[in-house]
């Protein structure tokens, strides 16, 4: 008999309600757009009783298209961006829009406590990054100190979406370990963590802990009559979407790496030990029981859609006027052109960077000659320079390399650019047939915590496919490396000018 399972990812741009069934098949999906609040240079921010009506309105929409009924889903799951700030009054009711990962706000607290993170580095096995959550609770309580006095729940963000759904408080533990929440050894809320932050009065407010495979809570009634579920389908724990897209990708152990390029550049490896202090990377804890060791900036795929608008604007209008997207243009010049088309050397810094807090975006080697189609190409190569930096800190710790990498995000329309990855990286890169792969990390948490597989290894084999592997082209390789040679010296040689920029 099939199972059904409707997965809700939030998403920094879209939010996407997909149903799947137990062998991973996408049967449909709906989407709206996660509206992007920005009331101040650095706030993003998401209002969360808009949220909490389209999630319920666009359910119904997804049940409609797919042409299921409420009976015939066996499970719904969560999935949501990791970090940022989603918190309850001591009602359970909304008190502040929720804060989003891409969030700057705290930037300045966030390198105060960076400089100490020595002293508490053994328990959370974390650096500090300012869109966490402790952190935003360290900013709110210096900054709005009514707002966090009024604080009753801390929970993330697939958690508070959970929450919507079932009225009830919990926190996955995944989620929590990536959020500087935990002490990895014990998985527990480690009260020294919440002194360092200087936010102790938290402690108590923090939400039960739960794993992704656990049931959170049941459809109530109303949510029931809202969004044709029916009252009583469970609603599992689900994932933070690095978490989501590892497991959709089918990489459950170090001998595969996965790569996110989407807005964010995440580059991560289920390990069996943690990652220490001098490597600078992340450590979380996964759920297969193993950490999951991170490397990580706002250094991705975003980049590239900014600097379309900024270059292209006629080929863009002209591409739309003959039934096509600027997309389909851009991948026929990508196939045509190699690593010796341009260069120039472009660096993907337009919302924060992978070195300094103060680099910014550029572009290195213009001159008279320069098109802008020397530029884009550079925008392309840039953004897997800087996701192949990570791989090299990734490496650095791993005990092999990975035989291959399995990729996702929105890089992954492009076959081209794919190839680029596999050429930069020297090493072969797989994609996977599902498009939604938050949602099928979300499904498959459904389908391994309903015991239809015993763990997430068999689960993976049944409901995620490779698509299409792509081998490294050597000679494009070698090219590259010397490219990337540049790349690197050029971060060296600016990194005592960046913080001069503000000083003007």
């Amino acid at each position: 008999m099939e199972k059904y399972f409707l997965s809700i990812d939030n998403g920094g741009t879209n939010t996407k309600i997909i149903i799947f069934d137990h062998h991973g098949n996408e049967l449909g999906s709906q989407a709206f757009p996660t509206k992007d609040l920005s009331p101040k240079p650095g706030f993003h921010e998401l209002d969360l009783v808009q949220l909490r009506q389209d999630v319920l309105l666009n359910i119904k929409q997804a049940l409609k298209k797919t042409g299921l009924t409420g009976e015939q889903i066996s499970a719904v799951v969560t999935v949501g961006h990791g970090k940022g700030l989603y918190v309850l009054d001591q009602a359970g009711e909304i008190m502040m829009n929720g804060i989003l990962s891409a969030d700057s706000r705290a930037k300045d607290l966030a390198v105060e406590f960076e400089k100490k993170v020595a002293t508490v580095y053994d328990h959370a096995k974390q650096h500090v990054m300012a869109s966490q959550a402790p952190v935003l609770l360290a900013w709110l309580k210096k900054h709005d100190p009514k707002k966090y006095a009024q604080i009753g729940s801390v929970l993330a963000n697939k958690d508070l979406m959970g929450y919507f759904l079932t009225g009830e408080i919990k926190q996955e533990i995944g989620d929590a370990s990536g959020n500087h929440f935990l002490d990895l050894a014990t998985g527990h809320y480690d009260s020294k963590l919440f002194e360092f932050f200087g936010i102790e009065e938290m402690y108590l407010k923090m939400s039960p802990l739960i794993k992704a495979t656990d049931v959170r809570g049941k459809i109530t009634p109303e949510v029931a009559k809202m969004t044709g579920l029916v009252t009583g389908t469970p609603v599992f724990s689900g994932l933070f979407d690095i978490d989501a897209c590892a497991l959709a990708t089918g990489v459950l152990a170090e001998d595969k790496f996965s790569v996110i390029a989407g807005t964010w550049n995440i580059n991560t490896f289920p390990s069996e030990k943690t990652a220490p202090l001098a490597s600078g990377l992340m450590n979380s804890l996964f759920p297969t029981d193993k950490w999951l060791v991170e490397a990580s900036s706002p250094t991705s795929a975003g980049n590239l859609a900014l600097m379309i608008k900024l270059l292209l604007e006629k080929e863009v209008a002209q591409a739309k006027d003959k039934g096509k997207t600027i997309y389909d243009d851009l991948e026929v010049f990508l196939a045509n052109s190699d690593a010796t088309f341009t260069k120039l050397i472009y660096f993907p810094f337009l919302y924060g960077s992978n070195v300094s807090t103060d680099a910014k975006a550029s572009f290195l080697g213009l001159d008279n000659k320069t098109t802008r189609s020397e530029m884009i190409r550079a925008v392309y190569e840039g953004i897997v320079f800087a996701h192949y930096q990570h791989l090299t800190e990734l490496l650095s710790v791993a005990k092999t390399a990975p035989s291959v990498v399995r990729i996702s995000g929105g890089a992954t329309n492009s076959k081209a650019w794919v190839q680029m990855f596999a050429d930069v990286f020297g090493l072969p890169v797989e994609t996977v047939a599902a498009s939604e792969l938050g949602g099928l990390g979300g499904a498959l948490t459904c389908a391994v915590g309903l015991g239809l597989y015993p763990d997430f290894k068999t689960a993976c084999s049944h409901m995620v496919t490779v698509k299409e592997r792509f081998e490294p082209n050597q000679k494009q390789h070698a090219l590259y490396a010397k490219k990337y040679q540049i790349y690197q010296a050029l971060l060296t040689a600016l990194e005592p000018v960046w913080s001069k920029f503000d000083e003007r």
